[in-house]
């Protein structure tokens, strides 16, 4: 299953605060994309737009519109995945 992970990073004093969202090619590479929090959003539709951001900016053919999504183990962000992988398909 392929996941996207999305992580808060706060503000310093010499940049804003932004959200990162980081995955793995299928090649074993790691692919991400870091973007100012969208403050016009909720919590979670700015981790969105940062999932949005690594699929543009990496050029990744997948559709995003259907993604789940679930708060991340280590409680700093999202994490996303497709809902091609389900449960019930296994036997």
């Amino acid at each position: 299953m392929l996941a996207i992970h999305t992580k808060y990073i706060p503000a310093t004093n010499t940049r804003g605060s932004r959200v990162k969202a980081y995955t793995v090619r299928f090649s074993g590479k790691p692919i991400t994309a870091t973007v100012p929090f969208a403050h016009e959003h909720d919590t979670l539709g700015a981790h969105f737009e940062a999932v949005k951001a690594l699929v543009k900016l990496n050029k990744l053919d997948w559709d995003i519109s259907t993604m789940c999504y679930g708060d991340s183990a280590d409680g700093k962000g999202y994490t996303f995945c497709f809902p091609c992988s389900k449960i019930g398909d296994l036997k």
